[in-house]
């Protein structure tokens, strides 16, 4: 079953590969060979088989589910090596003692009534056999009783499993599990035999087992399966790709089944990337320590923010295998991603990619639509506002995000109505400037069609050009950082370039945005808020919101503006997220800070953070209830001589003074990460990172290793 269109992104085909004119020339009898071929192999799909049947429990947000072992919400009581020993020893002797005092008859013979009245009259004879037989038996259940009891008090149990035998052994690879049943091997498709499908099933099953089927494969064609559910597909025409074409079916629009050089570990089953592991640390909670530390679409949904100074691992260690694992699902057909970045900034090969815009590099293939692909101007006004304007701090009334949309209309309107296209870089630079030339040509051109009404808006624009405070100045200052030799042959709106528009996130696309960052920073940082505005706006209108959309930008400084958070906001309920990345929280001004984290769901402090980062972070996590005992040694003072002779033998044998202890235990709120601890206490190539999925359930903040 092929895409039929409704998955291809516009101008993100691949090239056909080529392929040879006419069969090569064979000779009229073929020689043949003096011994018959060897047959090779068919490949073995076990390791496949094995990844799929792996169970994978249903577990707390963050967790690595594929095979996880639950753990105890609480961590069991552990008593410390001495005095578990001291303890066990202590209760055999009190069982030898009750049992020597019972044996010698000095406890007095009420232990042994029991004994006396299930024997009857008939065997007290002398050394009668059966009687003989009833006692010993009646002693060896006493002393049963006796050696149960005192095992339990000391704890022989737990002694045996921490230092006996058991804790020799090394541990045994679990046994190979066996094959489910098939209606519940989901490696033979049940679903698909249930909806009469079992031709298709049985196909696909054979490929498993012979090897031919990736975990891409699966993914993708049970997201195609999820179609023929929900009606999009019909059964015959999914049944008919699979048959002829089997785990190769229902296509990517690339054609491509795989990334190449995977850095990270993916689970395509549950949708989760494994960034780390869990440290085995006490503020961590118990099930979660020692754990893979995971991430999925369910918890980019709600947005993720990653502060760390430069090196600390935010692009190794976070955006790569994100972006990665969003490339896999675009692959399956779940999700469309857009990466965005300095170039060079190892954001993984172009090759992983459908659509890589490389701005300000000549041999780049596509273009960049400054416009998002509207045809509308009020919203192309917006957009582009937002982009030069947004991150103006100063209360002038240039940094109205809102006049300058205005402004911006008031320009493209007109031009749009005369042109049939929205102006150039440099055409729109010498609108906001005012020059005499454009304007008059405009003026003619929307006098000739009778367009009364956008006349009106020209006018508006002129009489506006002459106040002292007109925002078109600042307009064309920003507009300025992208009319530069570097960029003469970018943001074409002629229609001679390959423009990337991001009203392709309809369909599973795979693109990454290259930014000029050496020597264009400013640029870079308009462009960067130029893309947020155009996925924040082309998600929220998409039909279909089954796909998940991800945004991922390097990094953000610069980009987060008051408009920037709301849209941030906005994702959630759009089946879309953003993940962004800071160095220092100072690079976002101050009121829009806490605005900032609160609209994302899971937040990252890595290792290296300064202490008023950490102050953010720690109020935005909040404090806990938590135990505190305060311990409080107090000097004892003997009074009578052989007191005094006691402790100070005591004192020369441990060097101290003989003292009491008293130990106070009350209940207090403390910061879950002080400022202090995230900044001084996160190991190198750690984080501390709270979670929080799309259904509102969240992970405390957690102190994980992200090298494992």
């Amino acid at each position: 079953m092929d895409s039929e269109g409704t998955r291809d992104a516009r101008g993100t085909h691949a090239d056909p590969v080529p392929r040879p004119a006419r069969p090569p020339e064979m000779p009229a009898v073929p020689p043949r060979p003096a011994a018959a071929p060897p047959v090779p192999p068919l490949p073995d799909g076990s390791a496949f088989l094995t990844w799929l049947r792996t169970p994978r429990p249903e577990a707390a947000p963050g967790v690595w589910r594929f095979g996880h072992r639950p753990r105890p919400d609480e961590e069991p009581e552990r008593v410390p090596g001495r005095q578990l020993v001291s303890g066990a020893v202590i209760a055999f002797l009190v069982g030898w003692l009750i049992w020597s005092l019972l044996w010698n008859g000095y406890l007095g013979g009420w232990w042994l009534l029991p004994l006396y009245a299930m024997i009857p009259d008939s065997w007290a004879e002398p050394h009668s056999f059966a009687a003989v037989v009833v006692v010993y038996a009646y002693y060896v259940i006493v002393g049963l009783i006796i050696l149960v009891a005192v095992g339990r008090l000391g704890r022989w149990g737990e002694l045996w499993r921490r230092y006996g035998p058991p804790a020799w052994r090394r541990p045994a690879r679990p046994a190979a599990a066996r094959p489910p049943a098939p209606e519940e091997d989901p490696a033979e498709w049940p679903a698909l035999r249930a909806a009469g499908a079992a031709d298709a099933a049985d196909r696909l099953a054979t490929e498993a087992r012979q090897g031919l089927m990736r975990d891409v494969d699966h993914a993708r064609i049970a997201r195609a399966w999820q179609g023929v559910r929900n009606g999009r597909h019909s059964l015959a025409a999914f049944t008919g790709a699979v048959l002829r074409e089997g785990s190769a079916a229902c296509p990517h629009p690339s054609g491509a089944r795989d990334l190449p050089g995977r850095h990270a570990r993916h689970d395509l089953l549950t949708g989760q990337v494994r960034l780390g592991t869990t440290a085995d640390d006490p503020r961590n909670p118990y099930a979660y320590r020692g754990t893979g530390l995971a991430l999925g679409p369910e918890l980019l949904g709600t947005s993720l923010l990653a502060v760390g100074p430069a090196g600390s691992g935010k692009t190794g260690t976070l955006v790569r295998p994100l972006a990665e694992s969003l490339c896999l699902h675009a692959l399956a057909g779940r999700a469309a991603v857009v990466v965005v970045g300095a170039a060079g900034a190892g954001l993984g090969p172009a090759d992983a990619y459908d659509v890589v815009v490389r701005i300000g590099d000549p041999q780049s293939l596509y273009d960049l639509d400054l416009y998002g692909g509207t045809t509308d101007p009020d919203e192309a006004a917006a957009i582009l506002a937002e982009a030069l304007t947004g991150d103006l701090a100063d209360p002038h009334p240039g940094s109205d995000s809102r006049r300058s949309t205005t402004v911006l209309a008031q320009l493209l309107g007109p031009y749009r109505a005369v042109h049939g296209r929205f102006p150039s870089v440099p055409e729109l630079r010498a609108l906001l400037d005012g020059a005499p030339g454009p304007l008059a040509e405009l003026r003619a051109g929307l006098t000739d069609r009778g367009q009364d009404s956008l006349l009106r808006e020209l006018d508006a624009r002129e009489r506006q050009m002459s106040h002292p405070g007109d925002v078109g100045g600042v307009l064309a200052d920003r507009i300025a950082l992208l009319d530069r030799p570097a960029f003469a042959g970018f943001f074409d709106t002629s229609g001679r370039s390959r423009p990337f528009s991001l009203k392709a996130l309809d369909h599973p696309v795979r693109v990454r945005v290259d930014l000029p960052a050496r020597g264009h920073a400013d640029a870079s940082r308009v462009l960067a808020r130029l893309v947020l505005a155009q996925f924040t706006a082309a998600v929220s209108v998409r039909e279909d919101r089954s796909l998940f959309a991800c945004l991922i930008l390097d990094d953000a400084t610069g980009v987060v503006t008051p408009e920037g958070v709301r849209g941030i906001q906005r994702l959630r309920s759009a089946n879309a997220g953003a993940v962004l990345t800071l160095r220092t929280l100072d690079d976002v001004p101050r009121p829009l800070r806490g605005p900032l984290l609160g609209a994302t769901g899971c937040r990252v402090a890595l290792s290296g953070l300064t202490p008023w980062d950490g102050q953010d972070f720690a109020e935005v996590w909040g404090k806990e209830w938590t135990e505190a005992r305060d311990v409080t040694d107090r000097q004892i003072i003997a009074e009578t001589p052989a007191g005094k002779a006691v402790h100070a033998l005591r004192r020369v044998i441990t060097g101290k003074a003989p003292t009491a202890r008293a130990v106070t235990v009350r209940q207090v709120e403390r910061e879950r990460w002080s400022a202090s601890e995230l900044a001084h206490a996160v190991p190198p190539g750690h984080a501390v990172l709270s979670l929080t999925d799309v259904r509102g359930e969240h992970a405390p903040p957690l102190l994980v290793d992200l090298r494992g």
